[in-house]
């Protein structure tokens, strides 16, 4: 920034195992989101590496990285970012088209996830016409639909009170074990947090601690 360097993440190391629930936790400005963004491949580090499936995201190009993404990974969003003008169905059959697949088989597959977030009665409903917990229940199901090796869930919380905050968890969660994917969640908020496996603390661009969720042992 001008003459100022901002040390976003600094001497951060990281192991996170296929399966796991992870929660990267730490309040605003903490290096958290840059975190994310950084193993997500959607910012490029000044140094270190960044591996996923044995592959180094950070020597990868924008096309490569991009089809990475669209094969292994979703996305969960604070702000949920569904197309205002696409029903329920068709936010979360988006990425099954750039997948390539016929259209009877994912509406067929995306109807089927809706149901599995228990909004098997607003397909055709567009975002305006839901409330914030079923708009995120519509981005859980986009997220979750390819099927994708890792999810990775950026405040996934944010905009929701309470009791919808601790169904977002669980389905999220419940999902996640069942397709036996990696879950990574941000968040600054302690009461997601216990949902994770393992609670990843960050401060100042570096991990403060790393602790094993009690409630999960």
């Amino acid at each position: 920034m001008g003459n100022e360097k901002v040390v976003a993440l600094d001497e951060i190391s990281l192991e996170i195992q296929k399966g796991e629930v992870c929660c990267i936790l730490g309040t605003s400005g903490s290096g958290k989101s840059t975190l994310l963004n950084m193993i997500a491949g959607l910012e490029k580090p000044t140094k270190g590496s960044i591996v996923i499936k044995n592959k180094h995201i950070e020597k990868m190009n924008e096309k490569q990285v991009t089809n990475f993404r669209q094969k292994n990974v979703g996305f969960v969003f604070q702000s949920y970012n569904l197309l205002p003008n696409l029903t329920a169905l068709e936010n979360v059959s988006m990425p099954l088209v750039f997948a390539g697949m016929h259209r009877e088989k994912r509406d067929k597959q995306a109807a089927e996830m809706l149901k599995a977030v228990g909004l098997g009665d607003r397909l055709h409903h567009r975002p305006s016409q839901m409330s914030g917990g079923q708009q995120q229940r519509v981005s859980i199901a986009r997220a979750f639909v390819a099927k994708p090796e890792i999810v990775f869930a950026d405040e996934p919380t944010g905009n929701l009170d309470t009791k919808t905050t601790f169904e977002i968890m669980e389905l999220m969660v419940n999902m996640s074990r069942e397709y036996n994917q990696t879950l990574i969640i941000v968040t600054h908020d302690q009461e997601t947090a216990v949902y994770a496996d393992r609670v990843i603390y960050v401060r100042d661009g570096n991990v403060e601690k790393i602790e094993m969720n009690k409630a999960k042992i």
